[in-house]
């Protein structure tokens, strides 16, 4: 299990990784090329494998019914539940939340097809250029992590800064538009109901931007031959606000509750919303964003998963951030120091993906 390091004598693990890189095949490449051993680099080290499997646990992430979201008689009860959801998961799932069911299937359908594109079609928009544009990549932090995952991403930052729309990929042009749309209405619903457990008023996210920045992933799990040995994505928290995440039916998503992994069941027609470390932040822990990860996938189907990040565009006059203060009181003092964008930023970017590391950072 050494491989996972750089300390095998003889391996250069990032020529290894540049060389993949360079290939721009992906690990959809791979699986499709037959491989039956996964690249050294790929391999985690036994402490992270250690508990990778699929649960045994017999409970779920709440499931909330936004039918009635617009009756007064019911909002109070869901605003409740989705309350609890954030403070007690940070994880949940919505259904009847006005997407129809043919959007989602037409959605996940696109992002798979382009991810089953001939890898010379695939390769034009394979780059490195976080935090703007349109990057189809495998592993955004392939060059920071300690050891690489087993999925593709196509990523596309939709607002503040739109890309000209022909540099978003024909062959799901139209639905990532779209989806883009659409998972903002649910987050902007999701956003009002989520203030409203707060005490604060139901448009105070809106005004304060809270989904005016966000980036588009469609994530592709091909077959892994060596489940065991990686991950899909390793264990980490969401740094924004909220993000709203459609899936196909393969399993995968795992959520840390009380100590134990959790599997995520899809439910048809339903979305999962999870609390971030910034919405962590200004609740002033109120809301939790929580640990999750994706275990590699040993199914021959592919699992698909497209993402929306949500957050903020618009930072106070003082250029920080920290906990509303709308919510603290002597008996509510402040948990986090305010902190600013550089430092928000500088914390994603300057290694791989991890939990809270930013909350730690900041915590009072």
């Amino acid at each position: 299990m050494a491989a996972a390091g750089a300390s095998v004598v003889g391996y250069d693990r990032m020529k290894e990784v540049k060389e993949f890189d360079d290939s721009k095949i992906g690990v959809k490449g791979l699986s499709d090329s037959g491989i039956t051993t996964i690249p050294r680099f790929f391999v985690h080290p036994p402490e992270t494998l250690s508990d990778v499997k699929s649960s045994s646990v017999q409970i779920e992430i709440p499931v909330i019914d936004l039918a009635n979201v617009g009756s007064d008689h019911h909002r109070s009860k869901i605003i409740e539940q989705i309350r609890d959801a954030a403070k007690i998961w940070g994880f949940f799932q919505v259904i009847n939340h006005g997407v129809q069911a043919s959007v989602l299937e037409d959605t996940i359908a696109a992002i798979k097809a382009f991810h089953e594109q001939p890898m010379e079609i695939k390769a034009k928009h394979y780059l490195r250029e976080e935090g703007q544009g349109v990057m189809y990549a495998s592993n955004n932090d392939l060059f920071r992590a300690e050891a690489a995952c087993w999925h593709d991403s196509l990523q596309v930052w939709m607002s503040p800064e739109p890309p000209q729309v022909e540099e978003i990929p024909g062959i799901c042009r139209k639905e990532v538009v779209e989806w883009d749309k659409n998972a903002k209405k649910v987050a902007d619903t999701v956003m009002e109901l989520l203030s409203l457990g707060l005490g604060l008023e139901a448009g105070k996210f809106r005004d304060l931007t809270f989904s005016d920045t966000r980036v588009f992933v469609g994530h592709i799990y091909p077959y892994c031959p060596q489940a065991d040995l990686t991950l899909g994505i390793t264990p980490h928290t969401d740094p924004g606000i909220v993000t709203v995440l459609l899936q196909n039916q393969i399993q995968g998503l795992q959520v840390k509750h009380e100590n134990q992994w959790v599997d995520v069941k899809p439910v048809p027609g339903g979305l999962i919303v999870n609390i971030g470390d910034f919405l962590q932040i200004v609740s002033n822990g109120e809301y939790k964003s929580v640990q999750h990860r994706v275990l590699a996938n040993s199914s021959m189907e592919s699992r698909i998963s497209i993402v929306i990040f949500f957050n903020l565009a618009k930072w106070r006059e003082s250029g920080k951030y920290g906990p509303l203060p709308e919510l603290l009181t002597p008996e509510k003092p402040a948990l986090y120091r305010d902190f600013t964008a550089q430092e928000f930023n500088k914390n994603f970017y300057s290694k791989g993906l991890d939990s809270k590391s930013f909350i730690e950072k900041i915590k009072l």
